[in-house]
């Protein structure tokens, strides 16, 4: 079974900024299966909704802050709920001590265990500060020992600007990887860049994912260098069907 190909609308923030539903238009369009939300943008969960189902248009997942989600839970468990989603990302945290991190991870766990009440899942997405910020400790590898309700969702560009060798990384940590990022890195200066044209071999990833059986491949786009966002997100997903055929 083929990965259903999704948005990160991180990637198109500014389109997202002036026009949010016409955005989702584009992204349809384009030939995307679904999106992963980053914000809202003022609209209620009913007018996403029904959006949503106007555009065929399916949520791949949302990436919320932790301290909002720690903060009003029920809140956003029901908001999602009512979107159609059935993940809710984590998008970052960063801590200076291993204590820390292991504190952050209880108390994620103890959320994705909420979660699950309303038939949600918690993930956690990593940037490449996670395997450097503390001497000598790969915070995710403690993941499926501290906080086993909690999946990954890997950004595949962090991971390898983070020196590591990614599809032995990925391997190892399979059995806690429900997404992944798919995102390519230009070499000089590192940084994103469009599908295929980068350094990263994307193809091989795809693969690794279609062989797990992942629901998702997520396309996301950080830095542009010779077209505009919403150009670029439709080169991606050309790219990733030509992968992927």
């Amino acid at each position: 079974m083929k990965p259903r190909i999704a948005l990160q609308l991180w990637s198109v923030r500014e389109a997202c900024e002036a026009d949010f539903i016409e955005t989702l238009v584009n992204i349809k369009v384009q030939g995307y299966d679904g999106v992963e939300f980053a914000g809202y943008y003022g609209y209620s969960a009913e007018k996403i909704k029904r959006t949503l189902e106007q555009l065929d248009l399916a949520v791949a997942a949302s990436h919320i802050p932790y301290e909002k989600l720690l903060e009003k839970p029920t809140e956003i468990f029901l908001f999602e709920k009512t979107i159609g989603n059935q993940r809710i990302v984590v998008p970052y945290a960063s801590f200076k001590t291993q204590a820390e991190w292991l504190d952050f991870m209880r108390k994620i766990n103890t959320l994705a265990v909420e979660a699950a009440k309303y038939d949600l899942e918690i993930y956690y997405h990593n940037h490449a500060h996670e395997f450097v910020e503390i001497p000598d400790i790969d915070v995710l590898d403690l993941w499926t020992e501290v906080a086993p309700e909690v999946k990954l969702e890997v950004d595949l560009y962090w991971l390898a600007f983070a020196g590591k060798e990614v599809l032995s990384w990925l391997k190892i940590h399979q059995a806690a990887i429900g997404l992944l990022h798919i995102k390519d890195m230009q070499a000089d200066p590192k940084e994103s860049t469009e599908l295929g044209n980068g350094i990263l071999p994307i193809k091989d990833y795809v693969t690794w994912a279609q062989e797990m059986a992942l629901p998702w491949l997520i396309v996301e786009q950080e830095a542009f260098q010779a077209y505009q966002p919403i150009e670029a997100s439709a080169k991606n997903y050309q790219a990733v069907v030509k992968i992927m055929d």
